[in-house]
């Protein structure tokens, strides 16, 4: 059990990049896992990590490693929970920052309530990683960015991008009758981080699809602070309809160019296929289901 427990540590050193995030993971003291990736160094007869004064790295033998023991581990993980009648444990889901139903709060606070025994760990993240490899059980993305061979429980029925602005902003600035007239406007974008180029608002006319590149006065990673931009008039923004959904019913944010933004496939939970689920995230795959029934 010894070493199921050093691997365990190398796991979470290797996905984490960290001494201290992994000890913060599995619930230990920054110098246990030290000692214990010492330890199987030493077994292993190589250096599993370069250690720098700023990052933790793997070695070719430790990338070797990961690569070996992440299935497997996942694996025993799984079928030990199963021993257990009642779904336990933390359980770590990814789900993307603009996934408004689930992050809205009552689909989360209806879990939680009815499975006690389950922490319920979210990351909102907008890295399209690999879940398994980041030490997720599940995830929440848009199904166009699921990786095949992973499993997709439908969340959400189809969505809808929007163009919103506030009635004050289109008093003064007027309002675009096709998307080529955003470049004479001031624009709200998204991106994901600052190494990434400010996302392309994406439209379609006569069944052709295309992209424009907005003037962006303002680029930003939170999506509250371009609702409340785009209130404040500041300009017109772009994202999920549900996300501006409370706006747009009071009037507060018009939407803008209909027309060209058609309904596309929505948001799944998604997961790797195993031959035993855990009971954890089998209650959050029953959840999700029984949700979606009733919000139907």
């Amino acid at each position: 059990m010894e070493d199921l427990n050093l691997l365990r540590m190398f796991v979470a050193v290797a996905e984490t990049g960290s001494f201290r995030a992994a000890a913060d993971r599995l619930g230990v003291t920054r110098s246990a896992v030290s000692q214990g990736i010492r330890r199987l160094e030493d077994a292993q007869g190589a250096a599993l990590f370069l250690r720098t004064t700023r990052s933790v790295r793997p070695t070719e033998a430790g990338q070797a490693l990961h690569a070996a023991v992440t299935g497997p581990l996942a694996e025993i993980a799984a079928a030990l929970e199963t021993l257990s009648d009642q779904p336990k444990g933390r359980l770590r889901l990814a789900v993307t920052s603009i996934a408004e139903r689930f992050l809205s709060g009552p689909l989360v606070a209806e879990f939680i309530a009815a499975h006690p025994g389950i922490s319920l760990d979210v990351t909102v993240t907008d890295d399209e990683a690999d879940i398994v490899a980041g030490g997720f059980d599940a995830g929440v993305r848009l199904g166009e960015v699921i990786a095949q061979d992973m499993i997709a429980l439908p969340l959400t029925g189809p969505q809808r991008q929007v163009c919103v602005a506030s009635p004050a902003y289109l008093a003064q600035a007027g309002r675009p009758g096709h998307p080529r007239d955003l470049i004479a406007h001031r624009c709200i974008g998204w991106r994901a981080d600052p190494g990434v180029a400010p996302y392309r608002w994406e439209f379609e006319e006569k069944g052709r699809a295309f992209d424009v590149e907005v003037p962006t006065h303002l680029t930003t990673n939170d999506m509250q602070l371009m609702v409340r931009t785009a209130l404040a008039g500041g300009g017109i923004t772009f994202g999920i309809e549900d996300t501006f959904r409370p706006w747009l019913e009071t009037g507060a944010l018009v939407s803008l160019l209909d027309a060209y933004l058609p309904p596309f496939t929505g948001f799944y939970l998604f997961y790797p296929g195993r031959r035993n689920q855990p009971p954890k995230l089998r209650a959050m795959i029953d959840h999700v289901r029984a949700w979606r029934e009733t919000a139907r």
